[in-house]
């Protein structure tokens, strides 16, 4: 149990890494919190500080994901409880669950992160790549339609759990199990109603639309590398 918990808690710390806030912080000399929604997110560095810092965020966010899910979930499994010693995707759900709170809460940045969606396609990746493909095509496909980041952001989410419940009973991929489904499930929703604010504007037309820059737009900003 405490191998367990060690894994709980380094994968939270993982995601508790505040990178698009460092990103800001000592490449550009900008505090993302101070600048454009104030959400310290790969999103927001995209919108403050152009695409190059948007997508050095983004995959910074997705590598915590990874990490958890995929090297922190498999540290000495043969001595994990007997319950969890033979399901090593449960174990690696439950990481990757545990690097997007981080995310979300992360005690290296004042408990105040960003939404989780990239942390969260990085845990994808990390355990089933075939459903973040779909995340990731479902994603694309709503922002280029409608402009929306939040929008795109909980429809990918969603599509999840609909893509295993399809993959589980539609195909028959019986290596999906009920605690996968759950897990996506969960996933989502925890995405979903970290969107709170943005589905309430959304609502009343007065979501941005993304706009992308190509360079910084924070007046006198220090750029300190590319």
């Amino acid at each position: 149990m405490l191998t367990l918990i060690l894994i709980l808690l380094l994968s939270y710390l993982a995601g508790s890494i505040p990178g698009s806030l460092w990103v800001g912080r000592w490449v550009y000399g900008v505090d993302l919190r101070a600048h454009g929604s104030g959400n310290p997110g790969a999103t927001n560095a995209f919108r403050v500080l152009g695409w190059k810092a948007g997508l050095l965020a983004t995959l910074l966010d997705m590598g915590k994901g990874v990490l958890a899910a995929g090297l922190i979930a498999s540290l000495r499994l043969d001595v994990l409880p007997e319950l969890l010693a033979d399901r090593p995707l449960m174990v690696r759900s439950v990481a990757g669950f545990a690097a997007v709170i981080g995310h979300m809460y992360p005690a290296l940045a004042g408990f105040r992160g960003g939404k989780g969606v990239n942390t969260a396609a990085g845990v994808l990746l990390a355990i089933t790549p075939w459903n973040f493909v779909i995340a990731v095509a479902t994603f694309s496909l709503v922002l280029w339609r409608t402009k929306y980041v939040s929008l795109s952001s909980m429809l990918a989410a969603a599509s999840y759990p609909m893509s295993l419940l399809v993959m589980r009973y539609g195909l028959g991929w019986t290596h999906i199990g009920t605690p996968l489904i759950v897990f996506g499930g969960l996933l989502a929703l925890g995405i979903v109603l970290a969107h709170t604010s943005n589905i309430k504007r959304l609502m009343r037309g007065a979501e941005h639309k993304i706009r992308w820059v190509s360079s910084p737009t924070v007046p006198g900003h220090i750029e300190r590398g590319a």
